[in-house]
């Protein structure tokens, strides 16, 4: 049975995209059977994994309104060594084509069912914005990885997302936790990053990730490669990171280290 996470944060340009593909390609380095899933219209997961979205027919699309099945809309990375449930710009359509569909929160995990015995972990990549695709997401996911910068206003971003993931898993699926916060684009130069970076040890404690995500020209570079970072130059500072981060989260996994069926963020 696979374990499914979502890579979310309200707040745009925080990493999230760069997470999910680099966290997948890292997973996939340390023997992982791995899948990605493009939740976001930009499709942005999908082409830097190298699958030209403009080719994709079947895509998520078609898979989460049930006129094509999952398997058929898999693409396998050509580099990455993962599979790829891949998105463009036809998923927009989507938060307003499932508003009056049975189900129309639980589509995603549904479509997961007959795919959770090829794979050891699925990522979710999610749009900047808590709309039904990102609900599905939530709902059809054990965990939430949160990609953050160190800085003030990605504190007051956290603050809006731990709110919803708490709302989800009363309301939604009560398996849902808040897994941890990686610490993304990091600075150590930088007082307030330094600063930003003991609060949240402070605040969330085991919930922050030990791996922390350098900002890294070679992992900004890889996109327009077609390739995640941890491919495009694996000796790189961030490819090394997201390698090291990989491999904390499936000991985490073994170790059922992600905390118990309850609360879904433990209180500080």
């Amino acid at each position: 049975m696979a374990s499914v996470f979502c890579v979310a944060n309200q707040k745009g340009g925080v990493g999230k995209t760069t997470t999910a593909v680099n966290l997948a390609a890292g997973l996939a380095r340390v023997g992982q059977r791995v899948l990605l899933v493009d939740l976001d219209p930009q499709g942005n997961a999908t082409m830097g994994s190298g699958v030209d979205k403009r080719q994709l027919s079947p895509s998520v699309y078609q898979a989460l309104l049930g006129i094509a099945p999952a398997r058929q809309a898999l693409r396998a990375s050509p580099q990455g060594a993962y599979a790829v449930l891949g998105a463009n710009r036809e998923l927009a359509g989507a938060e307003v084509e499932l508003v009056d569909e049975p189900r129309r929160e639980h589509r995603l995990k549904d479509l997961l069912q007959e795919l959770h015995a090829d794979y050891d972990f699925v990522l979710v990549d999610t749009p900047p914005a808590l709309g039904l695709l990102t609900l599905n997401a939530l709902c059809a996911a054990r965990g939430v990885i949160v990609p953050m910068q160190c800085e003030y206003f990605a504190l007051e971003g956290l603050t809006d997302l731990v709110n919803t993931v708490r709302q989800v898993h009363a309301k939604l699926n009560p398996d849902l936790l808040l897994i941890g916060l990686l610490r993304v684009m990091f600075d150590p130069r930088i007082t307030l990053q330094q600063q930003v970076s003991e609060q949240l040890r402070a605040h969330f404690g085991a919930k922050v990730f030990d791996a922390v995500i350098p900002r890294n020209v070679r992992l900004a570079e890889a996109p327009s490669y077609g390739m995640p970072g941890v491919v495009f130059d694996s000796a790189s500072r961030g490819a090394q990171a997201y390698i090291a981060f990989a491999e904390e989260l499936v000991r985490r996994v073994s170790a059922h280290a992600l905390g118990s069926r309850g609360s879904p963020i433990a209180t500080p």
